[in-house]
């Protein structure tokens, strides 16, 4: 698939104080995309579009270049210590996303440009944790390769943990266009993962993204570029035959990696769960999903912030456990599998 390019772009003025304000400003005009202004991203009024889903469609095509006014970064755990904000929203479709109630009714994407600020918190709290090695996630509000291409943030992020002691980043995504990440001076403290799942998964809720072989072709490339790699398996979800689904996937994988140094090989293993506002915004945004949102199948499960949510029943999800761990024994048996939840 091609890069992300966004039909309509908008700019806070507060951005054009800092260089990749401008720099972006300068590189949207020369690509003739309408550009508007905006006080604030909660001031956006009026996509185009003449049904709720049309404006749908138009919002998460439209990218807004902001400043990040809040530096007090937020928890990610079990993943990492802290999420580094570099983006929120996703030019991604994928039918299951948290994101769908996460970001309400503004879907659109948002980049910020005072990344100054944001590397000098991230340095406070490596400098607070000290000599304890801190971990940033910088994926946890949005697909951030998806639209660096454009911005090179992570790019800049990258080479900021790079030159750092204690800092290490991890980022996941479902996009292959990582060609400019390849050179960045990482040195090894960034480690590079990739969203897989079985080709049911991906064929009918994963919309908008690169397919499974460009994913694999990306995740070479990484690897070669000297990133510690790693994958997420996620949302692991019981479909028909799920059980030969899911080998395939790791049989696929297994051959796509012959050549590369696995030797510092992760999985994270993530079931699939949803909540009642992500429920009812889903089947609003695709309407004819075949996403199982049966909350009779599930198991209720409390959250953070009192928003409970529904997981598999512990049989299905032990069923599961098992049988991931098992196929990854099999075809990665170097492999550390971080966690399952």
């Amino acid at each position: 698939m091609k890069p992300f390019i966004p039909q309509l772009v908008y700019i806070e003025p507060q951005a054009l104080e800092y260089p990749l304000g401008v720099e972006l400003k300068k590189k949207f005009e020369e690509m003739n995309i309408e550009i508007k202004e905006t006080t604030s991203h909660n001031q956006i009024r009026n996509l185009p579009g003449e049904s709720d889903l049309e404006k749908y469609r138009v919002a998460k095509s439209t990218l807004v270049v902001g400043v990040r006014r809040t530096l007090k970064f937020d928890t990610s755990k079990p993943s990492a210590e802290y999420a580094i904000p570099l983006a929120t929203g996703c030019m991604g479709h994928c039918h299951y996303c948290y994101l769908q109630t996460t970001l309400g009714s503004k879907p659109y994407i948002r980049t910020y440009v005072n990344l100054e600020d944001i590397f000098g918190q991230a340095q406070k709290y490596m400098e607070e944790r000290k000599p304890e090695i801190t971990r940033f996630e910088a994926a946890c509000t949005s697909d951030i390769v998806g639209i660096d291409h454009l911005t090179h943030s992570l790019k800049k992020t990258i080479e900021f943990i790079g030159g750092t002691e204690l800092g290490r980043l991890r980022f996941v995504t479902k996009f292959h266009h990582v060609d400019h990440l390849l050179d960045a001076k990482h040195n090894g403290k960034t480690r590079f993962r990739f969203s897989v799942n079985s080709r049911y998964v991906i064929k009918n809720f994963e919309p908008g993204t690169s397919n499974f072989d460009e994913r694999l072709e990306a995740a070479r490339k990484v690897a070669h570029a000297g990133y510690p790699l790693g994958f997420i398996v996620a949302p692991i979800y019981m479909h028909d035959e799920w059980q030969e689904g899911y080998f395939e996937l790791f049989q696929r994988l297994s051959d796509s990696l012959q050549g590369v140094d696995l030797s510092d090989l992760t999985f994270e293993l993530i079931q699939h769960r949803f909540t009642k506002p992500a429920k009812k915004v889903i089947q609003k945004h695709y309407p004819k999903t075949k996403l199982e949102l049966d909350e009779e199948k599930r198991k209720y499960k409390w959250g953070r912030y009192g928003i409970g949510k529904y997981v598999y029943k512990d049989e299905d999800a032990n069923d599961i456990e098992q049988t991931i761990r098992g196929y990854i024994a099999h075809f990665f048996p170097k492999a550390e599998i971080q966690y399952f939840t």
